[in-house]
C-alpha cells in the first residue's frame, strides 16, 4: 500500500519543565462507541512491534490495556503505523485515553491528539511510560515525571478523548527525531487515526479532532496542522493549539545557549545524525571532544537529567572553533539545508490555529512563532495570535516558558475549545 505524501512537507523525503499537577474528576463509565470492523491486533509488545508491510498510516500494530493512575480515563498502550521523515514506514507508540466522563457537548465525543513538550531522548522518557509510572527515577540524576498530565486531565474532565503520541524513537527502537518536522507531524496525525480505529472505546471512528501541543509539542502541533490537509485529509480537524511552537530551529538553538535547557542542542544533533547520513561528518567536524561526549550522554537522558548536567552552559564550549553551534549550523550548506527542511510555517493549515507566544518566554523565542503566524496569515489561514501578558523574570531558568504553558492551558485556550467542539466562531487576528 502506498503512503500518502504530505504536499506541505519539504521536498526531501523529509518545552519544558513544569510542576506535576493533576485534575481530579468524578469517574463514571462510558459506553463503547460502535466501531467499524478492524483487523485483530497482534499480541505483541507495543514498544517492540515492527511496522507492518501492508499497513496504512494509523493502523494499529499492537495494543494492551495499562494503568495510568493520574488520569480519569481507561488507558490503552498502542503501537501504530506511521511514516518517518524519509517516507519509510515506522512504528510509533502512544497512549489512548478514553474518558470516564461523558461528553455533554454537541455531536459526537471529540478527540485531541496531544503532542508533548521536550521530554528527552532516552526510552525511559516516553510519555506513555511516565503516565503509568507517575515518577521515573534511576540513580543518580535520572528523574522524570509526566509534567503535562494536568493539561491532559483538563481535556479528559470535559469528556474529550486524548491520544498522547511518544513520537518516533521514544520507547520504540531508534533515535527520537527531536524537532524533525515531518516525523513529528506524521506521528501526531497518525495517532489520531489510530485512536479512532482502536476497538472497544467510546471514541467515534469519524468524530471531530483537535491538535494540542506546547514547546516541542507546539512545533509538532503546528507541523501537523499545516500537513493535515494533504497527509490526513479524512480527519475532521476542527482546530489546533500551538503554544510557543518551535518552528525555526536555528533561532531556538541560539536561544537555548546559557539557559537551563542548553544541553537539548544534543538531542537535535543526534536526531539529525540519525536521519541524514551526510550530516554525520559535518557535525563531527564542528564538535570538539566535549561536544561529542555530550551527544553520547544526552541520547540516553531525560530532560531533567540533561538540565542538571548541562544547564546554563554555552554551546561554544563544545565546538572546535569556539563559536555557538547554531551559527555553525547556519553557515554549513549541508546542515543549513536540513534546518530549512525542519522549518514550520511554509504550509497552509486547513483549520483554525491558536498560537500563543510571549516576550517573557526565556526558552522558545516569541519572534519565530510570530513568523509562523504571519506566514499562515499571508496564505489565507485562520490564525489567532495571542501574546502572553506576563513580565519577564529569572531569565534562562525557564519560569516564563513554563508559566505561559500553565496559563495557556488553564485560561487562554478556552475560546479555541469553544470553537473546536462547541460551535463558537473562530477568532482571527489575521484580519486585525
Amino acid at each position: 500500500m502506498k503512503f500518502a505524501p504530505s504536499l506541505s512537507a519539504p521536498k526531501r523525503p523529509t518545552v519544558l519543565v513544569g510542576c506535576l499537577a493533576t485534575t481530579v474528576a468524578l469517574l463514571c463509565g462510558a459506553p463503547a462507541h460502535a466501531q467499524p470492523p478492524v483487523v485483530p491486533v497482534a499480541a505483541a509488545d507495543p514498544y517492540l512491534a515492527n511496522p507492518l508491510p501492508s499497513a496504512a498510516p494509523g493502523d494499529i500494530i499492537a495494543s494492551r490495556p495499562v494503568t495510568a493512575p493520574a488520569v480519569p480515563a481507561r488507558a490503552t498502550l498502542i503501537s501504530y503505523q506511521s511514516v518517518d521523515a524519509l517516507g519509510a514506514p515506522m512504528a510509533v507508540s502512544a497512549t489512548v485515553l478514553d474518558p470516564f466522563m461523558p461528553w455533554t457537548g454537541p455531536g459526537e465525543r471529540p478527540l485531541v491528539t496531544f503532542a508533548v513538550g521536550t521530554h528527552g531522548q532516552g526510552d525511559q522518557c516516553a510519555p506513555s511510560k511516565l503516565l503509568t509510572e507517575l515518577v521515573h527515577y534511576s540513580p543518580l540524576l535520572d528523574v522524570m515525571l509526566e509534567f503535562e498530565t494536568a493539561f491532559i486531565d483538563l481535556l479528559l474532565a470535559r469528556g474529550i478523548a486524548v491520544v498522547v503520541t511518544d513520537y518516533q524513537g521514544l520507547g520504540t527502537p531508534g533515535t527520537h527525531t527531536y524537532f524533525n518536522r515531518a516525523a513529528e507531524a506524521h506521528a501526531v496525525l497518525d495517532a489520531a487515526r489510530a485512536a479512532q480505529r482502536l476497538p472497544g472505546t467510546s471514541i467515534p471512528a469519524n468524530g471531530p479532532v483537535g491538535i494540542w501541543g506546547y514547546s516541542q509539542g507546539g512545533g509538532a502541533a503546528a507541523a501537523a496542522a499545516e500537513s493535515a490537509g494533504t497527509y490526513a485529509p479524512e480527519l475532521d480537524l476542527r482546530g489546533t493549539f500551538a503554544g510557543a511552537p518551535v518552528s525555526h530551529i536555528e533561532d531556538v538553538l541560539s536561544y537555548f545557549d546559557g539557559t537551563s535547557i542548553a544541553g537539548a542542542v544534543g538531542y537535535y544533533l543526534n536526531s539529525v545524525m540519525a536521519v541524514y547520513p551526510e550530516a554525520v561528518p559535518e557535525i563531527e567536524a564542528i564538535l570538539n571532544p566535549a561536544g561529542m561526549a555530550i551527544l553520547n550522554t544526552v541520547r540516553n537522558q531525560c530532560l531533567f537529567e540533561t538540565t542538571f548536567t548541562y544547564g546554563l552552559q554555552q554551546s561554544r564550549q563544545w565546538t572546535t572553533s569556539g563559536r555557538p553551534i547554531a551559527e555553525l549550523l547556519i553557515e554549513n550548506p549541508v546542515l543549513s539545508a536540513i534546518l530549512d527542511e525542519h522549518r514550520v510555517g511554509n504550509g497552509m493549515p486547513s483549520a483554525p490555529v491558536l498560537i500563543i507566544a510571549g516576550d517573557n518566554d526565556d526558552i522558545v523565542p516569541a519572534g519565530q512563532a510570530r513568523k509562523v503566524a504571519q506566514s499562515w496569515c499571508s496564505r489565507g489561514a485562520t490564525v489567532d495570535l495571542f501574546d502572553a501578558p506576563i513580565p519577564t523574570f529569572l531569565p534562562g531558568l525557564g519560569p516564563g516558558h513554563n508559566i505561559n504553558e500553565y496559563a495557556a492551558n488553564f485560561l487562554w485556550t478556552q475560546p479555541l475549545l469553544d470553537q473546536m467542539f462547541y460551535g463558537a466562531p473562530a477568532r482571527n487576528t489575521c484580519e486585525a
